[in-house]
């Protein structure tokens, strides 16, 4: 699962660690790129922030790994935690306060402080679950946590398609494939927790 979860990463790490070498390097700033130049902090600890959140993440849902090591498991989700913030705060802060580029619009930004916000609730409702020692509380609200950071590299995917039929996309049919790819993670990763469950729920059964 990390090797698959850090191939969905990829694209937005590498783009992310160009528009940092483009903001370090001293790149030609463009109609695109001026709001990232003219307050590029805002952005930087974004790129950061996420990039840990989805590599070092990744590495959480290897289930022996994470029995083998759980001193690890604790240490990388201390890490995490305020990276996942730190990512999901600055992208709402981008939402309200940065200019939109062409493409974007009202029902795009809707769907950002949505999604966005439902990643820190989760975040923190993941520590809040840990602290009372609510283990399948912990897992079950990190694991929606990271797919909504994850939805990224998905929704790399879910533009693919359109990009090849259709070629650039609207303004409407853009924000309803950007939010297909925080859909389709949650979708999964509520899947993966009823598969988790399940035996759990079935071995119960059995010794009542």
């Amino acid at each position: 699962m990390p090797a698959g979860l850090i191939l969905l990463s990829a694209v937005p790490v590498i783009m992310g660690a160009v528009r940092l070498d483009g903001l370090m390097g001293g790149a030609a700033v463009t109609p695109e790129n001026a709001r990232f130049f003219a307050v590029p902090l805002p952005v930087v600890l974004h790129i950061v922030g996420a990039t840990l959140y989805s590599v070092l993440g990744a590495f959480q849902f290897a289930r022996g790994f994470r029995r083998r090591r759980p001193a690890w498991h604790r240490a990388a989700g201390r890490l995490l935690v305020p990276c996942g913030l730190v990512a999901a705060i600055t992208g709402l802060w981008m939402t309200l306060f940065y200019p939109w580029p062409p493409g974007d619009g009202e029902l795009l930004a809707g769907f950002r402080l949505v999604f966005g916000s439902a990643m820190v609730v989760s975040i923190l409702l993941g520590v809040a679950a840990i602290l009372r020692r609510d283990i399948a509380g912990h897992r079950a609200w990190m694991t929606r946590a990271y797919a909504i950071g994850l939805a990224a590299g998905t929704q790399v995917l879910t533009h693919l398609p359109w990009f090849i039929l259709f070629g650039t996309p609207g303004e409407l049919p853009r924000a309803l494939l950007v939010a297909a790819g925080w859909v389709i993670n949650l979708v999964v990763a509520e899947w993966f927790l009823r598969r988790d469950r399940r035996p759990a729920q079935l071995r119960t059964r059995s010794v009542s």
